[in-house]
């Protein structure tokens, strides 16, 4: 929204004299100690633009927060000086990012069935044979390629109608991979490759071509059918470990093979119910959008685009990639583009979930006992395993370093726990299980006319140095 503020001609003057104390400070001025030059002096030295130019700035500072004060006007971010119609009466223009405000509309008749299905026994022995693959040993062998083997390779790929001495699409020196039997696999050079390889001896080679689809991510093999020469140079088996007692304790998931199963077949469980409810959930704040009305200013989503670049700062970091630009030049892009394309719609996507979220958790009345808090905030320290001599390390600026982890982990607990507590609220209206009333369907002319008649009749402080209005 657009504020004017308006300014007394004394407070201008005031400011000025102000601001000519202020460049005195700054600058040495012959004869006068540092601030002590007259204004006379300093307007004379300096002329009347650069002394209303520090006026200006002095009297933005003292005015803005005071005109949100009275007027009563909470922003969502930084306010914005836009411009200064007249300095007799001195009359400035800001522009004030408001909160930003969600309709929900009429979100509880929403409806989506949940209907998760935990992954069977085939899943769970296909992650236990994963699982030993982890604690294989392997050795190098001098039979043909089989299911499971590690394989190192030469791999050239031409066009499949390429002259002799042009040069290959695809070409790599001691590659290696997992054979999988798996045709639809992903993996280099195209899904379901190391199909190919079963059956070929060490020092062998084969030949087979795949066409590529007009839309593969890489834009030099995009379309193209590609002939594949590949030469296996080692071939080495997996011992797997015998699945017993000893090797489940060995993984630390039990003390005996059904503990283990049990352990996997949980651990299995949460993460296909987590993938589920993503989904699950996602449609429905997706329903619940198409029907609200959510206004948010400019601001706010630049403040959002600049926490993705620094997540993404921050991963990169972890991985030894110093810098943005270089991440950038890595994936063949540029800040600009990267914002307008990746970060910019996430950020919308993100920005928008959450007021949708914090919405429901008003509307719904959503709160957090002490109880739930405190099991909460007990789960997330546990699960940072530190000892006390990590601790120690990580507070060594004493009380306010370990007060300062502390507060950190108590807001991820509360944020975890309402975000929880909201989606549970969420699928409760969805079901049905609310006890919200289902929408009911509009009734078509026809079906309206077969219808039996019985089932048709159911005050702000104002002061003295300055008047103050919105626009």
């Amino acid at each position: 929204m657009t504020m004017i503020v308006e300014i007394e001609a004394e407070k201008m003057e005031g400011a000025r004299r102000r601001a000519a104390r202020r460049i005195a400070e700054k600058v040495k001025i012959p004869g006068f100690r540092p601030g002590k030059a007259p204004y006379d002096v300093v307007r004379r030295l300096y002329g009347d633009g650069v002394i209303t130019e520090e006026a200006v700035e002095i009297l933005v500072d003292e005015i803005y927060p005071e005109a949100l004060k009275e007027t009563k006007i909470e922003p969502a971010a930084a306010g914005q000086l836009e411009n200064i119609e007249s300095l007799e009466p001195p009359r400035f223009i800001f522009t004030v990012p408001l909160k930003p405000t969600v309709d929900l509309g009429d979100y509880k008749s929403v409806r989506q069935v949940y209907k998760f299905s935990a992954p069977g026994d085939d899943k769970l022995d296909e992650e236990i044979e994963n699982l030993r693959r982890m604690y294989a040993s392997t050795e190098t062998v001098e039979r043909p390629v089989k299911d499971g083997d590690y394989v190192l390779l030469d791999v050239v790929g031409k066009k499949a109608k390429a002259k002799e001495d042009e040069a290959p699409l695809v070409e790599r020196e001691g590659f290696a991979i997992v054979v999988r039997t798996d045709e639809k696999a992903t993996e280099w050079p195209f899904p379901g490759f190391s199909v190919n390889l079963i059956g070929v001896a060490p020092g062998e080679s084969k030949e087979f071509s795949y066409k590529y689809a007009k839309d593969f991510s890489d834009e030099a093999l995009a379309g193209q059918n590609v002939k594949f020469k590949v030469t296996v140079k080692i071939v080495r088996g997996v011992n797997l470990p015998a699945l017993d007692d000893e090797f489940a304790k060995k993984t630390g998931l039990g003390q005996k093979v059904e503990e283990l199963r049990q352990r996997m077949r949980e651990n299995l469980e949460a993460e296909a119910r987590n993938a589920y409810e993503d989904e699950y959930f996602e449609q429905i704040i997706e329903q619940i959008k198409a029907g609200a009305a959510i206004k948010y200013p400019p601001q706010v989503l630049e403040h959002e685009v600049e926490h993705i670049l620094e997540d993404v700062e921050s991963r990169m970091k972890n991985q030894g990639i110093e810098g943005l630009e270089t991440y950038f030049k890595m994936v063949g892009t540029t800040r600009e583009k990267f914002i307008e394309e990746q970060a910019t719609p996430t950020a919308i996507k993100r920005l928008e979930r959450g007021l949708i979220m914090d919405e429901i958790a008003r509307a719904e009345k959503v709160e957090i006992d002490n109880e739930s808090l405190e099991a909460a905030f007990n789960n997330t320290w546990a699960t940072l395993s530190m000892t006390d001599e990590e601790f120690a390390k990580r507070t060594k600026g004493g009380t306010k370093a370990s007060r300062e982890i502390v507060d950190a982990v108590a807001m991820d607990s509360a944020n975890r726990l309402l975000t929880r507590r909201v989606l549970d609220r969420l699928k409760a209206i969805a079901t049905g299980e609310a006890g919200e009333e289902k929408p009911k369907a509009k009734k078509t002319k026809k079906a309206a006319k077969e219808e039996p008649e019985t089932e048709a009749l159911e005050k702000p402080v104002k002061k003295k140095a300055a008047k103050k209005k919105t626009e």
